[in-house]
This record gives C-alpha cells, sequence and structure tokens, in this order.
C-alpha cells in the first residue's frame, strides 16, 4: 500500500509539472544544459564511489544487517524520489536527486567490483548506445512515446511484482525479467525524454525530468551488467 501511494504521488506530480512554473520559465537551451548537468553530476558522483569508495561501502554492506541495509536504502531511495517530484523549488528537488544517487552508487559500489571489467565496459558501451537511440528518437519522433506512460508502467509494476514472485515462491533466478526491464527502461528514456520537452522549462522540472531520466539509465545498466554476466 505504502509504494502504491508512493507511486501515485510520483506519477500525479509528472502531470502537475504540465501546469507548473507559469512565471519563471527559462529558455528551452537553459532547461536542457539544466537537464543534462544534473545527469551528469549523477553518473560522475556515483563513477567516483565505485572509484574511490567500493571497498569501505561491501566491508560496510557486509558487516550491516540486511533487513537494516535494505530499510535504509529504501528511505533514500524513496525519500529522495518524493522530495524531488514533490517539491517546486530546484534546491529541493537537487537534495531528492543527490538523496537518490547515494544509494544507487552503493548498489553499483557492491555490483560492479564483482564482475569482470569486460562485462562492465560492455554493459557501460550497451548503455550508452541504447541511450542514445531513444534520446534521438524521443527528440526527433516524441509522437512514438507521448502515448506510452500508461503502458510502461503498468508493464514495470506487473514486472516488479512478477518477479518477487517468481524469486521467493518459485526460486527463478533466469534471465527473462531482465529482458523485459531492458526493454521497459529502454521505453522509458525515449518516454521521459520526449515528456521532458512538453514540460513548462523551469530550473525544478529540469532537475526533476533529469531524475526520471537517471532512474532509467541506470536501471537499464544493471540489468545488462546482469544479462552480460550469465553470459560468463
Amino acid at each position: 500500500m505504502a509504494q502504491s501511494n508512493v507511486l501515485a504521488a510520483i506519477s500525479s506530480r509528472k502531470e502537475e509539472r504540465l501546469n507548473s512554473g507559469a512565471f519563471d520559465q527559462v529558455d528551452a537551451r537553459t532547461f536542457n544544459a539544466v537537464m543534462l548537468a544534473t545527469l551528469l553530476w549523477g553518473f560522475i558522483a556515483n563513477a567516483a564511489m565505485v572509484a574511490f569508495l567500493a571497498e569501505p561501502v561491501m566491508q560496510m554492506v557486509a558487516n550491516m544487517n540486511r533487513w537494516v541495509f535494505f530499510i535504509g536504502y529504501a528511505v533514500l531511495a524513496f525519500g529522495g524520489i518524493l522530495l524531488a517530484q514533490l517539491s517546486d523549488k530546484p534546491i529541493l528537488s537537487f537534495l531528492g536527486f543527490n538523496l537518490l544517487v547515494l544509494p544507487m552508487g552503493i548498489e553499483l559500489c557492491v555490483l560492479v567490483p564483482m564482475l569482470p571489467a569486460a562485462v562492465v565496459t560492455k554493459a557501460l558501451l550497451l548503455t550508452g548506445i541504447v541511450t542514445a537511440t531513444m534520446v534521438l528518437l524521443g527528440l526527433v519522433r516524441p509522437q512514438l512515446f507521448m502515448g506510452l506512460g500508461r503502458t510502461l508502467f503498468i508493464a514495470l509494476i506487473v514486472g516488479v511484482v512478477a518477479e518477487l514472485v517468481a524469486t521467493f515462491v518459485f526460486h527463478y533466478y533466469g534471465a527473462m525479467f531482465d529482458w523485459l526491464f531492458v526493454i521497459i527502461f529502454s521505453g522509458y528514456i525515449g518516454y521521459d525524454i520526449a515528456k521532458s520537452q512538453v514540460y513548462p522549462k523551469t530550473i525544478d522540472n529540469a532537475i526533476d525530468c533529469a531524475l526520471d531520466i537517471y532512474i532509467d539509465i541506470i536501471n537499464l545498466f544493471v540489468r545488462l551488467l546482469s544479462l552480460l554476466s550469465r553470459e560468463e
């Protein structure tokens, strides 16, 4: 129930963006520059965490109670998303963005060092190719994505529930769900890019859009890591 309320609040806030910021808009170039800079900040922060903090983070996670870790992860991730998406102040949205970047960076610190460098490199390359392709399509052919929001949302929720049931009830750990989420998050990149261009051009909306796209790309990367690691 709590997760449903969080998702409903986020969805509602996305719709509210269409009618926000009537008096504090910037030009399209500034809007897209802020969105890109925010995205790059998140990716650079994650890369720095993996490069310099992976070992202490792994030790911290190993010594931490599993439930404490999961609860802390969820609080930071959902708290960051809610703070960013429900706020109309850029500074609070950027704070929320960073609260999300932190647990995602911790997850990458635990996951990436456990995999061969070739797998990580290939996943990065494929993520870049898919992202660039979907961004281009989202900008050039936005009509391909504008009607996909509800479909993608339903597919995501059904996929999450189905994966939890398959994992904990049937002990299924195959690649089917990785493929499913690669498709879903690839579609979300195009959708969130297309949607970002119709929101009012405010700094707060630019940061919120960057958070949406950041979630898409990071999840795409993690799922590609899982798929490629199965081939080793």
